[in-house]
């Protein structure tokens, strides 16, 4: 069918419509693996809540926050992974350069509302992240803790030093390479299938 000259401009504005949306939705996207800034603290993730989540955890007292002297209600951990590393470790079983997980500790709440039992979440107490970049000047692994002020956490975090005890931790403890895949259940599967627990790593019951 011969197409109406009309119509061509129409069609041409359409598709530039089309391609300039397209184009700015792809801007706004933010970029996959870990971001710095120039002094090469790491950037808070401000989207990790639309990541990967790979588990809660309930009063588990390895956490970041375990050391403190907590007497109130218990607290939840909550873990977050780039969807990028989250789909490349299903297919290999190994988390890739750029792997940037985000360890959100939330404060929780009993008997409120309609709840008789049990305990739901409530604010954040404290966020902390781990970084796998090859590129990195502070080492393979790096983790991260973010200050929080009125439970805002600051727009970015310098490097915890190497002496900190997350890094012994999570090089004594974890099931695959620097982390707590025994903990995060679906993915614990795969690494079983595909043999990359860590040697010497005993097996959940």
């Amino acid at each position: 069918m011969k197409r109406s000259p009309a119509l061509v401009p129409v069609i041409a504005v359409a598709s530039l419509v089309v391609f300039t949306v397209a184009a700015s939705s792809a801007t706004n996207q933010a970029a996959p693996g870990p971001q710095y800034t120039a002094d090469h603290r790491l950037k808070f993730p401000e989207n990790y809540r639309e990541w990967m989540f790979l588990s809660s955890g309930l009063r588990m007292t390895y956490g970041p926050l375990a050391s403190m002297k907590h007497t109130g209600p218990p607290l939840f951990d909550n873990v977050f992974v780039n969807p990028e590393a989250y789909r490349a470790f299903r297919g290999t079983g190994h988390w890739p350069d750029g792997s940037v997980f985000v360890l959100e500790v939330r404060g929780s709440e009993s008997h409120a509302s309609i709840n008789k039992d049990g305990h739901f979440q409530r604010g954040v107490a404290g966020i902390e992240a781990e970084v796998k970049d090859s590129k990195s000047a502070s080492g393979l692994w790096t983790f991260y803790g973010f200050r929080l002020d009125k439970g805002e956490p600051e727009a970015s975090a310098q490097a915890l030093p190497r002496s900190a005890a997350c890094y012994s931790c999570h090089g004594q403890n974890t099931a695959v390479e620097n982390t707590f895949v025994q903990f995060y259940p679906t993915l614990y599967d795969i690494a079983v299938k595909k043999g990359t627990l860590k040697p010497g790593f005993q097996k959940l019951p």
